[in-house]
């Protein structure tokens, strides 16, 4: 009987081991842009290039899937050196102390056809906080010995909210730029 616990225990130790599935961002298909209010009247877009995103989760079925990622703060560009020095200064992202920013999620719940809303703390310099925002799932495919699947999500942060502090004003009043930032998220993820 005891030898017979042992076996169905093993089973299921290793049942449950094999229903994870590993996913990771593929960084030439994927994308972190953000864009931000300019002299309250246009637009300033960037992106980070160097960031890693992992998700685990249980088969093909991403209900309570996992996410850790990290976004490298010296990755930051708008196509302008000058403003992306200053972004990378104390102002803003100060890289040289807070070299990452981080995202680890709590709950990934499926809502309803192919919508996802997903909460965790995101970390930006030494701040974290919770935020929830929703993520269209876009599909899966199979290319050779290869399965991918897709993510897309838009959220705002308020930039104040993580001591992302440079407050200069026009003479209107109005910031130069910005508190609030829309962040773009395109994952392409592929099964490991």
């Amino acid at each position: 009987m005891k030898n017979t616990l042992a076996l169905l225990f093993s089973v299921f130790i290793v049942s449950s081991a094999q229903a994870q599935t590993r996913w990771k961002a593929d960084p030439a298909h994927s994308s972190i842009q953000f864009e931000v209010s300019h002299l309250a009247i246009s637009t300033v877009s960037g992106k980070f290039t160097e960031f890693s995103c992992e998700l685990q989760s249980k088969k093909h079925s991403f209900e309570g899937a996992k996410i850790d990622a990290k976004v490298e703060v010296g990755s930051v560009t708008t196509d302008n050196l000058t403003r992306d020095k200053h972004l990378k200064e104390d102002d803003f992202f100060n890289a040289s102390k807070y070299p990452q920013m981080t995202f680890v999620s709590e709950s990934f719940k499926k809502m309803e056809n192919d919508q996802y809303e997903i909460s965790g703390t995101l970390t930006i310099r030494d701040v974290s906080k919770k935020i929830t925002f929703p993520a269209t799932y876009s599909g899966m495919i199979n290319m050779g010995n290869r399965t991918i699947s897709a993510f897309k999500a838009n959220f705002k942060i308020n930039r104040f909210d993580y001591k992302l502090t440079w407050d200069d004003t026009l003479d209107t009043g109005s910031l130069v730029v910005g508190e609030d930032v829309n962040v773009q998220l395109n994952l392409e993820l592929v099964k490991i």
